[in-house]
This record gives C-alpha cells, structure tokens and sequence, in this order.
C-alpha cells in the first residue's frame, strides 16, 4: 500500500507501492484486516449502508421487448423492471464500489486498507466519473428557462435538485431520439426533471421558439452531443481518475478539420480539472470535453479502464521500468527531454528536495485527503467575463449575459454545487472593482436602472446563500468577513439607490417569532449587501421551524391560546411569526438550495399566518372605528412595503405556490419524463391540485397563490424615499399583477377576490384601500384597476365600490389626515413633515386616469354609476391633461360608430370638459387651443343648449380672444348649423347669445376681440355699431396701431371708408418710424392709410400729411408718399381705380409742401447718420442712396442749389473719407 510523502506537490498527490502480500498473485494485493469506519466494515470488507439499486441494471439490461425511452425511465425510477423483462441482482461489490466512489476520496480508500484486490480498485475507479449528464450541462451551457424564471423566482428545472441517484450511466432519452438533460431544453422554462435513478440524466422536454433553439444549439453542450452523435470522439482511455481521447470537430466553410486532445481529471463524481487543445476561453467547458464526457457516461462499456498508472509501473520489474521511461522518452523526446534530464539530476542527487519525499505524484491516482470535492470552475474566465460585460456598460445584451450569469449561480445553488457561492464571489469582486461606481459617487449621478437591477439580484442571491440551512459555521463566518469588507467600501452601492434608507433594520432586528424592533438611530446607510449581512445571524435550530419545514403532519389540535405570536392557529395549524420579509428569504433560501418541499411548507405557514394576522388587525380596527374615523387621523403599521422591498415576499410566496400548482409534485418525482408531455401546463395553465393538509376545504395552492398576492397588493404601506426605491414599487406592483393576469378565474378564485376585496375596504390602516389611510400611502390605482376588471362580471357593486375608494391621491389634497402622533410606527415619527418628493407622481397619476377611464368605459348606459364616477373624477383628479384624456375617451365612447350616441356618457364628457376649462383658464397649457376646440366639439354633439350655455358662461370658461375667434366663431358656422339641423328660430337664438358674447368680449380685450366682434356683428346693424364704438373708445388707450390698421382696412373692405379713415389716423398717432427703419411692416399700412385719404379729398390728405410727418423719419418712406400724392388729382381716384382729368397738387403749396420739406429734412439727417459709420463695403450702397435724394430735392424748385450746397458741405465736412468723397465727386461733380 502506498506511504503518503510530507512535502507533496501542490498538483497532485504521492504514491507508492510496498511489496505484495504473500498470499496475493502478481497484479493484486492482499485485503488488510481493520476496523471500519464511515461506511467501510471491519473483516477486510467494504459495507455500506443505504438501499440498493437496481437502475443500472434497469437501464443496461437487454430484452425483447421495446419499451418508449421514457416508460423506461420511469420504470426504472420506481425500481421495477417493465413486464417482460428480466435482470440479475447488482452484485454487492457495485453496491459498495458506488458508494464508496461518491463519498470518499481514494487516498483515505488507501490509507484505511493495506491491500485493495484489484477487481475492487477497477469498480471504485468505475463509479467515480460522473453519471448525470446534468452537471455536464450545467457547465457547458446557460440554462434557457432559468433566464427568465430564475431572476424572480428560481428556475423550476432545479427544484428537485437532488443529485442523480446511482444508475448505470445511462440516460433518459427525449423525444427526439437524443439523450439530453431534462433541464437545458430551450423554451422548456421551469420543465426541468431531476435524473431518474440509473438513468443518468433526464427527459429532454421538447418545444421552444424556432429561434431560440437556433441559439441554443451554438452551446457547448448542444455541440458537444453533436459531435458524440456523429462519432467524432476516439481513442478514450480511463487511466484511474484520468480521461482522455480525441475529438474531431468536423471542416466548416472555412476551417479544415481539426482534431482536439482532450483530457479530463475526475474525483467522487465531479471533473475537477479539464484541459482541451483547442485553446477554448470561455467560462463553460469546450464542445469536445463535453463530448468526451458524454461519451464515458453513455457508453461507459467502451471505455478502456486502466487502474492508476502508479499501479501499473508497482507491477513492473527494474528492466521493465527502464524500458518503459526509455520508450516514454524517445516518443516525446522533443517535449519531456529537458525536463527528463532534471528529474534525473535531482534523483541522483542524495540531498534534492525531490529524495526528502517518499513516494512520487500520479496525476491518475485521485484525490487526496485534503483536496475539495467541487466541480471544476475556471475563475479566471468568470472574472474576464464579467469584467468584459460590465465594460460594455449594457450595450450587445452584456445585462441579458449578466443575468444568465445569476441564473448559473442559482442553478447551482438548486444542484447544491459549491461552486454557486464560489461563483458569486467572483462575480461580486468583478462588480465592486467596476470604475465607474467611483465615477458616479463623484459626480452624484445615478447608476442606470439596468445596473441597478443586477447590484439588486446580487444581493438576494447572497442573502439565499448565507440562509442556506446546511451552511457550516466556518463556512457563514467566511461568508460573512468577506461581505463586511465589501460592505465598508465607500463606492458601495445603497440599498435604496442614491441615498440612505432611514427605516430601522428589520432583517435581524426580530428573535426568531417575535416582533420586537431594535433602536437604529446610529445605524448608517443601508448598503445591497446589509441584509445578507444580517441574515448571518439567522439561524434555523428553532424547534418549531424545523418542525414546519420537515413535515407535513406537524399539528397541535388541543393548542388553545389565542395570542398574537401564538404558534399554532385555532385549526391547530402552524404559524410562523417573523419580519415577513426574513421569513419569506427563509422560503427563497429553501427554493435556492434544492428543498421545494420544505420551502413550500414554510409558505404555507407563513401565508396563513399573514390571513390570521389579516383577520386579526379587521377585528382590532372595528373596536378603534369610530375613535378614528371621529379624529379622521391614520397610522401606518407597515414601515416596510412588501411589494417593492430589496427581498421580494410576496413574489417569493407566490412563486412558491404557483410552481406547486403546475404539475403534481408526486409524478414529477417519480415520473420525470412523463411531465415532457404537460409542457402546456407549465407557463399559463395552472390546477388546483389536492389540498394540503394545511389549507381550509377546497383551497389549494393556487387559490393560497394568488389570495397571499392580493394581501401584498392590497397593503397600506409608506411611498419609499428616491427615484429607484418609488420606480421598484411601481414595477414590482406591475410584474406581480401581470403575474396574476395569466391565472384565468374560476368560482373559487372569484370568491378569494371578494373576500380579499371586502376585506380591504373594511380593513382601516391595514389596507391601502381603508376608509382613511395616511398622505403618504402608495396609491392603489393600479391595483384596483386589476381588482375592479377580475370582479365587474361577477360582482359590480363590489368591484365599483374598490375602485371608487382607490381613486383617492391623498399627496396632493391639501386637507388630507394629519398624522397620529401617539402611535409609535406612526409614519410621522419617519418622515418628517413636508411636501414628499414623489418622483414616480406623473406615473402614479397616469394610472390614475387608467381607472377612471376603465370605470367609465365600463359604466356605459348607467346613469346612476356614471354620476358616481364623474363625481370620483372631480374630486380626485388634479391633473388637467389627464382630466382632458377622460374627457376624450368619454367622448370617443359615447359616439362610437356602431351605435347610438350614448347621452349620458356625452355629458360626463362635456362636464369633464368644462371642469378643463376652468383649469387651464388662468393657467399656461400648450394644449389649450386643442382643448377649446374640442370642447366645442363635445358641446355640439350633446346639443344646442349646450352651445348656448357655453357661451353664456363664457367668462368662466374662455379668455375673450378663445370665445371670439374659436367657440362664437366655430357655433356660427354653416358646419355647427348643418350638424344640429337648426331652424331659424334657434338659428337666431344662437346668434344673439353669439353677438352679446362678442360685444363682452370687446369690452373685456378691445386690442384681440374688436375685430373677431365686428365680423360676428355684421348682420346685426345697433350690434356692429356698438362694436365700433368699443374700437373707437379703445383706440385712444389700448390698442395699438397694428390693430387699428388692420380694423381700419377691414372697414375699408365692408364698404365704411370713412370709418376706415378715422381708424388710419388714430393709428398714425401710435406709430413711429425712424431714419433706418426702411423695411418696417407698418410701411405698407401707412402707405394704404396715404392712399385712401388721397382717394377721399385734398382735406383728407391735408389732415394726415402732418401725422405722418411726425410719425415717419425714414426719408424713402417719405419720397414714395411724396411721389404717389403728385401722380393723380385728390379725390379723383376712387377705391376701384377710376382715373378722372383734374389739376394736380403743387408741391409749393400745403399740404405737399411741408410733405416735400420733411423728406428733404429725412435725407438730410439719414445720411449724416450714416456717414457716421460708414465702412467702404457700403460705399456703393450710399452713392445709390443719394442719387434717390437727388431726385427728391429737384422736385423743389430750387432744388437743384440745395443739393449742390448739400453735396458741397459733404464734401468739406468728410473729406478725411478720401475715397468715398472720389466717388461723390465722380457721380455728382
């Protein structure tokens, strides 16, 4: 037997032979005496307890008869052989090597005997290698349906997660003919069946998108099974706990083909170490070590075993060894020479480290002592991976790879693989090392929701791993060092996302079953890692929690004591009091680690706890109803929101009970590929399976599913402090009902939903749909909309009575309940008073409108309900936009196309209207011209009273401008009249009530409304004239001389010029223009108002020439009148044109001489103003300017002097302008 060395190689483990027994023929040797221990018996034999199997025997026996692989395998499971089939008992020698082989390194096999007879070696070497094909999956491939599933409540494919019982390496096989884990199919989300025993691996369930198994037949382990399906694997050799072979992997389109050496090390049913020549860099094992492995375990038969190599060369004689290492040499001379001649030199030389140490390594030997059993994990890659995909800042799906990367971890928390805690670490250090957590502190910027839905997820699944049950104290205690180290670095992210939660610690604030709450005043922020630091306080030796969690027959039917912590119920069921949130990461804990059955129970212990407490807090509430409703005051008993909160408890609850009612968990364990064929039931379809023992007659898990769904719902809990706290519990929320949207109801859910309901409404400070509830509650509106769609075809009345109540947005009502201060978990001694800062309130106030527009709609043809919810509307609404989207789906639904219009819903429409109106009316709304418009819409269609009675009250309504130009004008129209069949009586009537509008709003707005007036006025001869008296009072004042130009030429146009003349001089008065001001938009008003005083006489002309003189400076201005008043006689052009023969004006009398003057004047100033600043690009410019001035001082009669003397004094005054003054001598001597 082999002597262990002190100073081993940290690789692999020594070996070495002592000579053969005397009673032992070459090649064995001889079975020692001792006593036994863990399993091994004394007398020289190996014993082992625990029942035999027979599904090796089961899988490999031959027959006659064909059974389908999954009869087979579920004969196999249970034990039994189908009929016809025969097989010989497992020898005792199986038995025991099996065993031995999955518990036990080899090195304490060794040292515990002297002599192991070979056949026993070749057996334990045998069982050694893994015989579930589902850890080989797990490896090589992300699990498809734990993508989705397993991030909110672990993947159903690895809730019986107990290792594959012994079998014979077979495995299950699908209905594809290939043999696959049941738990990687894609699209077989929460399908997964553990390993039949014997079978090695489980159904594959089939289905799936087209595109998804595109994706997944790129994973390893698909490619792997693959190419073992295409005989790519050779050469395999088992040299003791060494494997190795060749695969080919076959020429693609661009690449020959290639031939891989691969070699894996195995110890106690896990590969510990893997090596491949393709050089693969990935976190799973390569195509080809999945092969090779598939390959052992399907075909184990055809393998050639060898024992350890250490017991080959034992065998051989010195000329033997020699030749042996000779020949070893020679064949790979070129690698193993150099390294040959060094271990040469070191055994010559006596004193080498190398002679200090009995024995030698063999790397096929197995594992030492002291070596971990886990699976082999390459940290390297992890780390790379997940630094690549946080590098990638969520851009190429690197948040979709991340998640996977959880699911893996859960994945292998459900297998209880190690390597999920391992994994993890590696993971967070990637994460804590991320740059950019410094970067954000720095600048105060939040990190993206994405991100912080991963630091989220990181989080519970360290809370899930340091609740593991089995956990060892060492263990917890490592766990736990290294999260407090974590946990003080300053980049940290916070729990609650950018700032501190003030809330006090309840995750281990509570001994196990009480409810008492520890002084946080101290306490510093809560970090993502702070719960999972103190749940390593948590433990599970309380007495009462083993016994809710082993079994299913733990009663006390005489317990009597109606306490508030009482253990048991008055059924003599058990409860479990605790933080919620903790008891419930208890049952996440369970699920995690591979105990559905135990989690379930826990569940359900904790759910009807939560209906006790539920029943409990009605009674006490009615006892205090009228204090508090006479006080009008609240309190909140939740500080902690369940839906929302960082631990997810109600969805780890419902998720709980909902895997339960998927498919009977009996014929899920003992018949794992026959639920391949209920892969319909498995995402939407859910059944009320049998009761337990627990659940009141005709409950079962589902109705317990979705009955602990409302209670989260429907709890009265404060708004959380900060943008990603408030958005979590608006998405939270949302997720969960869309959860409970895809449970179709039946009688007995309906009667859980009524009862919830009813509950909620009477419940006081425990629901959030209470008669009071505090300012800050979370609103119920979304909620409520679900409770009010589930419950409207069964139960009206209720369902609008739960909605009504959920209207309410308490935050933004002025008189909304003080605070109770005497109440020690009031909210008020949390939040101090203030305008709370609602960051999700556009949200919230969206969902708002959702129900009511859901109510209304719903509501359509009841008169009585309509009022009801138009009165919900009013009261509870703030918000304007969300008011006019009301108003339009009303609108929309009282006129559908299909029907009559529904009157009574076409007057909530225009009363939600209205109440806009009077809204927006002194208020800034981009949309308000939309809103005035459609509001007048909505009145035509409900009838012309509804017209008059707008425009009666429009003051309250409408500015003046709105009620002239768009609601008088649009009743006014042939349109309005044609669409209500008017006769003229009413025709008339709505006229009036649209002139005496008009004339108000004249009064109100002369400067916007005159003109919209006088059009409407027209037909009515004492209106138009009361119109134009409000202009003419107006236009001393208020208006401008835009307006009265442009009212001015509406005269003109109706025929008044003499009003319209009136009007131009009034508007001359406001007006004027300067020297530069040569492209003014009053220019052509002024040249209008020229125009028609010229047409209507010389006194005319004569009295607006000096307006504009003293309104208008610009001399090209003034020329252009100045020319136009000499082309025709005053008074002899008409307003059409007429030209008649008479004497012209001259330009030496008045008026058109102080005209001429004027312009002169302006010519004269304009250009020493811009001789002041004149550059030479402008030269050219300013000799065209004074060659117009020219023209205009020769129409006087000495104007031929003035302009020399003029450009005479130019030219001394700016004669340092050497160039300009060339060019005016040029042109004008």
């Amino acid at each position: 037997m082999a002597e262990r060395g002190q100073l081993p190689p940290p690789a692999k483990r020594l070996c070495c032979r002592p000579g053969y027994g005397a009673g032992c023929r070459p090649g064995l040797r001889a079975i020692g005496g001792g006593g036994g221990e863990g399993g091994l018996g004394g007398g020289g034999a190996l014993c082992v307890a625990g029942p035999s199997s027979c599904a090796a025997a089961a899988a490999s026996s031959s027959a006659a008869v064909a059974f389908s692989p999954a009869l087979a395998a579920a004969y196999a499971a249970l034990g039994v052989l189908p009929p016809g089939k025969t097989q010989s008992p497992e020898s005792l020698l199986d038995i025991a090597a099996r065993r031995v082989a999955e518990k036990w390194p080899f090195q304490r096999v060794e040292e515990r005997f002297e002599r192991i007879p070979e056949p026993v070696q070749r057996r334990i070497v045998y069982w050694s290698f893994p015989r579930s094909e589902r850890e080989i999956c797990m490896y090589s491939s992300f699990n498809a349906g734990a993508a989705a599933e397993d991030n909110a409540a672990g993947n159903a494919a690895g809730s019986n997660a107990a290792a594959a019982a012994p079998g014979g390496g077979a495995s299950a096989v699908g209905p594809t003919g290939t043999a696959t884990p049941a738990a990687v199919a894609a699209g077989n989300s929460g399908t997964g069946n553990s390993a039949a025993p014997g079978g090695g691996g489980g159904g594959s369930g089939g289905g799936g998108a087209a595109d998804a198994a595109a994706d997944e037949s790129r994973l390893p382990f698909r490619r792997g099974v693959a190419l073992l399906d295409g005989g790519c694997v050779d050469n395999v050799l088992q040299v003791g706990f060494h494997l190795s072979g060749t695969v080919t992997e076959p020429a693609a389109q661009s690449e020959p083909e290639t031939v891989c050496n691969v070699a894996i090390s195995f110890d106690r049913c896990k590969i510990t170490s893997v090596t491949c020549s393709c050089g693969n860099k990935d976190i799973f094992y390569c195509a080809h070590v999945v092969a090779l492995s598939l390959y052992r375990i399907r075909k184990p038969d055809q393998v050639k075993l060898h024992l350890p190599i250490s017991e080959t060369l034992f065998q051989m004689n010195r000329d033997q060894l020699q030749k042996f290492v000779q020949y070893l040499i020679t064949v790979h001379h070129t690698e193993v020479l150099p390294t040959a001649q060094k271990l040469a030199d070191e055994i010559l030389s006596q004193n080498s480290e190398i002679n200090q140490v009995h024995g030698a390594p063999d790397p096929t030997a197995g594992a030492s002592i002291d070596d971990e059993n886990c699976w082999h994990l390459d940290e390297e890659q992890v780390q790379e991976q997940v630094k690549l995909f946080l590098s990638q800042g969520g851009y190429h799906g690197s948040g979709k790879q991340l998640n996977l990367l959880f699911a893996k971890v859960r994945e292998m928390l459900k297998m209880r693989d190690s390597n999920g805690a391992r994994m993890l670490t590696l993971i967070t250090e990637q994460f804590m090392a991320d740059p950019r957590l410094s970067l954000w502190r720095q600048q105060g910027t939040a990190m993206t929701d994405k991100y912080r839905q991963l630091w989220d997820e990181l989080g519970a699944l360290w809370m899930c791993i340091v609740l593991n049950p089995h956990c060892k104290v060492e263990q917890k205690a490592s766990w736990l060092k290294q999260l407090k180290k974590w946990n003080n670095v300053d980049v940290c992210p916070w729990e609650d996302g950018n700032h501190g939660n003030d809330l006090p610690s309840l995750t281990n604030a509570l001994p196990q079953g009480a409810n008492a709450i520890q002084d946080s005043s101290n306490r510093s922020h809560r970090t993502v890692f702070t719960r999972a630091i103190e749940a390593c306080d948590l433990h599970w030796q309380d007495s009462h929690l083993q016994h809710i969690i082993s079994s299913d027959l733990y009663t006390n039917y005489c317990y009597h004591d109606d306490a508030e912590n009482s253990l048991f119920d008055s059924h003599g069921w058990p409860l479990w009091h605790e933080h919620v949130p903790t008891a419930c990461a208890r049952v996440d804990a369970l699920r995690s680690h591979g105990y559905p059955r135990e989690a379930l129970r826990l569940a359900i212990a904790i759910v009807n706890t939560l209906r006790r407490q539920q029943q409990k807090q009605l009674e006490m509430f009615r006892f205090q109803k009228k204090e508090l409703l006479h006080k009008g005051v609240t309190s909140i008993t939740n500080l902690e929101g369940w839906v929302g909160h960082p631990l997810d408890p109600i969805g780890t609850l419902f998720s709980s009970l909902m895997e339960a009612c998927r498919v009977d968990e009996e014929s899920f364990h003992v018949f794992p590929d026959f639920t391949e064929h209920m892969g319909q039931c498995k995402s939407l379809e859910y059944y009320h399976l049998p009761a337990h023992k627990f659940l009141e007659e005709g409950e079962s898990y589902l109705t317990l599913a979705v009955e602990v769904a409302l209670i989260g719902l429907g709890q009265q809990r404060i708004m959380p402090d900060g943008l990603y706290a408030q958005e979590k519990v608006c998405r939270n929320e949302e997720q969960l009902i869309s959860k409970l949207q895809e449970i179709e109801l039946d009688d007995t859910l309906v009667k859980i939903f009524q009862k919830q309901a009813v509950f909620l409404l009477e419940a006081g400070p425990y629901s959030g749909l209470g008669e009071i509830i505090h300012r800050e509650s979370v609103p119920m509106h979304t909620f409520a909309k679900y409770l009010f769609t589930s419950l409207l075809p069964h139960d009206a009345e209720l369902a609008y009575k739960t909605a009504l109540r959920a209207m309410r947005l308490l935050v933004l009502e002025s008189t909304a309940p003080s605070g109770d201060m005497s109440r020690p978990h009031h909210i008020a001694s949390v939040v101090p008073n203030r305008y709370p800062r609602w960051f999700t309130l556009s949200h919230i106030e969206s969902q708002q409108c959702e129900l009511a527009s859901t109510m209304l709609t719903a509501a359509k043809g009841d008169v009585r309900r309509l009022e009801t919810v138009l009165e919900s509307i009013q009261k509870n609404i703030h918000s304007s936009s969300h008011i006019f989207k009301l108003a339009q789906d009303a609108f929309k639904i009282a006129t559908l196309m299909d029907s009559l219009p529904d009157i009574t819903l076409l007057k909530v429409s225009l009363e939600l209207g209205l109440q806009v109106m009077r809204m927006t009316l002194s208020t800034l709304n981009w949309r308000r011209r939309e809103m005035v418009r459609w509001l007048v819409t909505c009145a035509t269609e409900v009838g012309v009273y509804a017209l008059d009675s707008i425009m009666q009250s429009w003051f309250t309504l409408f500015t003046p401008t709105e009620a002239t130009s768009i609601v008088a004008t649009t009743v006014m129209s042939n349109s309005t009249i044609v669409r209500l069949h008017l006769d003229c009586h009413q025709q008339e009537k709505l006229a009036s009530s649209a002139r005496t509008l008009a004339l108000q709003c004249a009064m109100k707005d002369p400067q916007n409304c005159a003109l919209s007036a006088l059009t409407l006025c027209e037909k009515d001869h004492i209106a138009f004239e009361t119109a134009y008296q409000i202009v003419l009072d107006a236009a001393a004042t208020g208006m401008s001389y835009t307006q009265l130009f442009t009212i001015a030429r509406y005269m003109e146009h109706r025929g008044y010029p003499m009003r319209a003349y009136k009007l131009a001089t009034l508007a001359m008065t406001h007006l004027n223009l300067s020297y530069n001001q040569d492209t003014h938009p009053a220019i052509n008003d002024v040249l209008w108002a020229c125009a028609l005083s010229h047409s209507l006489g010389k006194n005319e002309l004569a009295a607006i020439i000096p307006l504009v003189v003293k309104s208008v400076k610009c001399a090209t201005v003034l020329s252009d009148i100045l020319r136009r008043c000499t082309l025709t006689t005053p008074g002899m052009v008409g307003l059409h044109g007429r030209r008649n023969s008479g004497k012209l004006m001259s330009l030496d009398k008045a008026p058109l001489r102080q005209l001429l003057d004027a312009t002169i004047g302006a010519y004269i100033n304009t250009t020493h103003s811009r001789l002041t600043h004149i550059s030479p690009r402008h030269y050219s410019e300013f000799i065209e300017f004074l060659s117009k001035a020219r023209e205009t001082f020769l129409m006087a009669h000495d104007g031929h002097i003035q302009f020399t003397q003029f450009i005479d004094n130019l030219k001394q005054i700016y004669k340092g302008k050497k160039k300009l003054m060339m060019l005016v001598r040029e042109r004008f001597g």
